[in-house]
This record gives C-alpha cells, sequence and structure tokens, in this order.
C-alpha cells in the first residue's frame, strides 16, 4: 500500500515515519509513505500558495492551482484523494478498514482559514475526525494513517486486533498488568483463576458495563443476546454467579 500525503509542513511527519509500528511496516515493505510539498507545485512568482479570501474576510485561502496540481501529480489509476474538511464524514474504525484495502491512499491537508471551494471538485471523499478545529489537516492526517497501517496484514500481530475497541459495538475490557496489588488497587481475582470460559464471560460484562456508561450511543447498536441479558442483570444486582466464585476460589493460589 502506498500514502501520500499533500502538505506545506511535511518535515511534520519525520517523526511519525521513523518510529514504532509505523517504521516497522515501512522497513517491512507493507507501506510506503510519501510526503508531497505543496509549495513546490506554485505558479506564483513570489512562492505563495495563500491569499486573502475573494469578497474579504479574515484570515488566509490556499490557492487551488498549487494543489490541485500536486494533486494530479501523483494520481494512480484506483487512488483515492482525501481532503479534510468539517463537511465531511466522520472517521471511524470501518472507514480505517475501507481505506485498508486500497492500493493508493492520498491525504490532502488544507492549512491557513481553508481551501478555495474549487479544490473539493478534484478530490474523491471529504473526511473530518471530530467537531474541533485544527490549524491544518497535518494531524489528521497521521491519525488516519496510524489507523490504517496498523490493519495492514502483518503490521502488528491479528490478535492484537482481534478483541479491540470499535471492531464490534463494544468497548474493550480492562486491561491489567503486574503487580497484583498497585496503590491499592488490585487487578480482579477472575483473571488470574486460569478458567478461561469464565474470564471470557467476566470481560463480556465489563465490555457491556463500559460501552454501557460511557458510550450510550454504541450501547443502542448492540443485539443482546441472552447471556448479554444475564450478564447485565448480575451487573444491575451487583450479584456474582457461583460459577465465577468457584474459578476465584480456585485461582487464589495463582495471586501473588
Amino acid at each position: 500500500m502506498k500514502i501520500t500525503i499533500l502538505t506545506l509542513f511535511p518535515e511534520m511527519f519525520d517523526g511519525f515515519k521513523t518510529n514504532s509500528i509505523i517504521a516497522r511496516a515501512i522497513s517491512k515493505g507493507l507501506v510506503e509513505v510519501e510526503c508531497v510539498q505543496i509549495r513546490d507545485f506554485t505558479k506564483d512568482k513570489y512562492g505563495r500558495v495563500d491569499t486573502p479570501p475573494v469578497g474579504g474576510g479574515a484570515g488566509l485561502i490556499q490557492k487551488c492551482q498549487p494543489l490541485v496540481d500536486a494533486l494530479k501529480s501523483i494520481r494512480t489509476p484506483g487512488s483515492k484523494a482525501v481532503l479534510f474538511s468539517p463537511r465531511g464524514t466522520t472517521y471511524n474504525e470501518s472507514k480505517a478498514k475501507e481505506y485498508a484495502t486500497l492500493d493508493h491512499l492520498i491525504l490532502v491537508c488544507g492549512h491557513y482559514e481553508g481551501v478555495d471551494e474549487r479544490v473539493n471538485s478534484y478530490v474523491d471523499e471529504l473526511l473530518s475526525i471530530g467537531d474541533y478545529i485544527l490549524t491544518g489537516g497535518e494531524i489528521p492526517s497521521m491519525a488516519v494513517a496510524d489507523s490504517v497501517i496498523r490493519l495492514l496484514d502483518g503490521a502488528i500481530t491479528k490478535d492484537s486486533l482481534k478483541d479491540e475497541s470499535f471492531n464490534s459495538p463494544l468497548l474493550e475490557y480492562p486491561q491489567y498488568t503486574e503487580p497484583y496489588d498497585f496503590a491499592g488497587e488490585t487487578v480482579p481475582d477472575i483473571l488470574y483463576s486460569g478458567n478461561h470460559v469464565a474470564i471470557e464471560k467476566w470481560r463480556r460484562k465489563q465490555s457491556l458495563r463500559l460501552t454501557k456508561e460511557h458510550r450510550p450511543d454504541l450501547f443502542a447498536k448492540i443485539e443482546l443476546s441472552k447471556q448479554d441479558k444475564k450478564l447485565l442483570l448480575e451487573l444491575e444486582t451487583g450479584e456474582t454467579p457461583d460459577s465465577e466464585k468457584k474459578a476465584i476460589e480456585k485461582g487464589h493460589k495463582f495471586i501473588k
């Protein structure tokens, strides 16, 4: 896969491309991340890529000519060009999975007060990463590229992807590491039980709890099974089922 980022600030991506999972994916040849300097394409004799808005107004607007020419220079058959815009579709995991199937994803970074309206007709999609204002599209580009690259086969282990939040309507269950007791807060005993069936039920129950508490919009989309309803009832009553009690009792010897 190739990801091309059109930007006025390619140096912002130096650290992004040379650290952690992204760097490993690049070194393995799973992805090529290319930054293209929009300023290189301006025909303005002073090298400008922005001007005040026609009709007056605050700030500076990116000119369409440099952006469009930069985009045309790197277009490939089947490529998808995305421009960050508050009008765009809100980005989510489903969109990340869609982008991860592409051979060539082009991310266009606006900057300053905005971009010339006519640029919109040269891209395939408008995209938003949320209802807040940033100084430019560089940080959204990193967020999108990161979320897409990690989905590529071989970038990270498949087990790491399996139970994550947003792979289903549920948020991920709580995760713990050693030590057992940290500042008076302990790891739930069930996780030491060695009873994988009991652990999976507990994790499902916690995912239901967290989603209901923190993301009721996601919870409303869940088709609850009989087991889910039983787990929710346990949460409401505070009841610990006998099977979980027995699993905890057997697992106490593993608690450090």
